[in-house]
């Protein structure tokens, strides 16, 4: 996928609606210190694919000089941003629209986000990353013994799917937002801020927690996914989320301090 991600990537950063740079993130360790076999393209296909780059404005065109530099003056400020944001608007349609060519190419077809056992589920966990492979195994076992779990991994991140999220969460309820990033704001990660904003004019009857967990690259087990929807069985039989801001796999400081003597 972080391989698919970078083809693609050049394409959206490229075309003429969009001009915007792309950040392909992926978990470090998963990629960089363990050994997979991928199936590689050849290298004309993806030539083929991406094209070549003609850029309406360039340094190297005598019939139309031109400066660039990281300086952006009051007087123009504000309208580059705007365009950025406007391109940013694009950048949704021209995702999808990409990913629908390399789906022709390859097979693998890739959405906004991935959704997973979400026709008939309850509760769900929505993360973003390698760990949606563990949590997948967690629905799995849910689903074996007749849990209504379902699970939602984020691959666009801006732009952010709002609407689409909305819709995916529609009939939910109880949703926990896992975050690896603590964005010390006290309410929330930054992905839980993103989906309980697109959920503002939602479902209100959605019970939404926020948990941080995997900072420094702790371990996710199944099982720690196992108590988080353990956590939202009994959020929905209290009908109340509270506490909505939670941290998965912190060391109980008192316990480790009794096991080691102190």
């Amino acid at each position: 996928e972080a391989y698919d991600n970078e083809i693609m990537a050049v394409c959206v950063a490229e075309h003429p609606d969009v001009e915007l740079p792309v950040m392909n993130c992926y978990d470090g360790f998963i990629t960089s210190h363990s050994v997979e076999n991928i199936e590689l393209l050849e290298d004309d296909a993806v030539r083929d694919f991406v094209g070549e780059y003609r850029p309406g404005h360039h340094l190297l065109n005598p019939g139309a000089p031109m400066s660039a530099g990281p300086l952006d003056m009051p007087g123009y400020y504000f309208e580059h941003k705007r365009s950025q944001a406007e391109g940013m608007i694009c950048a949704k349609k021209v995702i999808l629209e990409t990913a629908d060519r390399f789906y022709e190419l390859t097979g693998r077809r890739y959405g906004l986000f991935e959704a997973y056992q979400m026709d008939d589920a309850e509760m769900a966990v929505i993360l973003i990353g390698s760990s949606a492979g563990t949590a997948k195994e967690a629905v799995n076992r849910l689903r074996r013994e007749g849990v209504k779990a379902g699970l939602i991994k984020i691959r666009v991140f801006r732009p952010f799917p709002a609407e689409e999220i909305k819709e995916a969460l529609k009939g939910l309820r109880a949703v926990a937002v896992m975050d690896k990033s603590e964005g010390f704001s006290t309410h929330g990660g930054p992905l839980f801020h993103e989906v309980s904003s697109a959920l503002y004019y939602g479902d209100k009857d959605l019970l939404l927690c926020s948990y941080i967990y995997g900072l420094g690259g702790r371990d996710v087990r199944v099982e720690d996914i196992l108590q988080v929807f353990k956590s939202l069985s009994d959020d929905i039989a209290r009908g109340s989320a509270e506490p909505y801001c939670r941290y998965l796999g912190v060391t109980d400081k008192e316990k480790e301090e009794a096991a080691d003597g102190i």
